[in-house]
Order: structure tokens, then C-alpha cells, then sequence
């Protein structure tokens, strides 16, 4: 879906109390930011952020950051924010692909990809979100035992991302494919995309994944 062009967007990011448009300043002091030491989970393609300021409402000891790279995206999601927000989420606007230039080794214990866009062409798997490259990159960021906590519907992307967990050696200790009719639906908290296709009656997949050892 094209989003439509929102005027004094730029400047409504940059002023936005809730929105980081430079992390690249914060790398190791994400911890400075929040005002505590409470552990940092990392949401890569949040959306309007509506995962994320649940997950920020329920679990207050814990900091949360929403990754987006689409402005207008952000956009959505800052209008849709209680006029006092949680102290404990910011959204930022950057590419995934920049991380490393955002945050120190072990940084971050868990690391969520919601509905990531499945690339479904051959030629396009080096774009998916939990292809090799990707691990590697969450692997240095992320705490020793660190997690990865994966749901998407698309049962192809599902399964590509199980072969790649295993090529690089992280441990799969939870996996469902039919999420919502589960013994682990009692803590999910469902994104935008979620509430669509469970309505529809469409399957939810999801894993947690444990980093590889360094």
C-alpha cells in the first residue's frame, strides 16, 4: 500500500519526543537514554509500532526500541500514541542493515521480526530478515544466550528461516505452527498484520531462537 505524502513530516520526526533519527549517537548509550539499566529489546520493522507500545504497556522493566525506515510509517504509528506514552519505548528510523553502527556488542537481549516481507523470489532470499548475513549481524549485538523471537504467516518464509537458524547454529527452543491455537498464545501480543490474518483464519507461525555461542 502507497502511503500518501505527509506534509511537515521531516520535522515532526525530528521533533518527536518518542522518535530517535540519529542512533548512530546512542550506540552504547542506549542505557543513558532510558535513564536505567533494564534490558534493551529491539523490534526490526515495527510498523505503526503497535506490537511494541503493547509489549512497552505490559512490561515496564524492560526498555524497547521500534526500528522503521519508512517516515511515513512512523508517522502513522506517532499519531496513534496516548498523549502521555510509556517512559520505556522509542521508535527509531533507520535500516536494519546499519546496526552495527548503532549498537556495541552485546547491546541488546532479544530481538523481535514480525510479519518481516518474505522475498518469496529465489533471488531475493539475501534480503530476508533472517537470512545468514542478518543472523550474523544479530549475533554481535545481541547478549550471550540472546534471543530471537520470529512470527510470520507465510509458512516459505517459515521454513527458510528454520534452515538458516540451523546453518548458523542457533538453538530453536520454541516453535508452533498454528500460534493461536497454542499453549503459547497466553503472552503474545499481536502486531496490525497478526490481527488481520487471524481473522481471516490464516495459521500464525512463530519460533524463539537462541543466539549461537561467540
Amino acid at each position: 500500500m502507497r502511503l500518501r505524502y505527509v506534509e511537515g513530516g521531516h520535522e515532526r520526526l525530528e521533533n518527536h519526543n518518542k522518535v530517535i533519527t540519529r542512533p548512530e549517537e546512542y550506540k552504547g548509550k542506549w542505557s543513558k537514554l532510558f535513564n536505567n539499566s533494564n534490558p534493551i529489546h529491539v523490534e526490526f520493522g515495527c510498523g505503526r509500532g503497535g506490537f511494541i507500545v503493547g509489549m512497552a504497556e505490559k512490561n515496564k522493566n524492560i526498555n524497547y526500541l521500534a526500528f522503521e525506515r519508512n517516515s511515513k510509517v512512523i508517522i502513522r504509528g506517532i499519531n496513534k500514541l496516548s498523549e502521555n506514552p510509556d517512559e520505556n519505548f522509542y521508535f527509531v528510523r533507520s535500516d536494519i542493515k546499519k546496526i552495527e553502527d548503532i549498537f556495541h556488542e552485546n547491546e541488546i537481549e532479544r530481538i523481535y521480526l514480525n510479519f518481516s516481507d518474505p522475498w518469496p523470489k529465489k533471488r531475493h532470499s539475501k534480503r530476508r530478515l533472517t537470512y545468514r548475513s542478518f543472523l550474523k549481524l544479530y549475533e554481535k549485538i545481541l547478549i550471550p544466550q540472546g534471543q530471537l523471537h520470529f512470527k510470520t504467516d507465510n509458512t516459505g518464509l517459515f521454513d527458510f528461516s528454520i534452515e538458516e537458524l540451523n546453518e548458523r547454529g542457533w538453538k530453536i527452543y520454541m516453535m508452533t505452527r498454528d500460534l493461536h491455537n497454542s499453549e503459547y498464545l497466553e503472552e503474545n501480543v499481536m502486531t496490525e498484520y497478526e490481527e488481520k490474518f487471524v481473522k481471516r483464519g490464516q495459521a500464525i507461525n512463530k519460533l524463539i531462537a537462541i543466539a549461537r555461542r561467540k
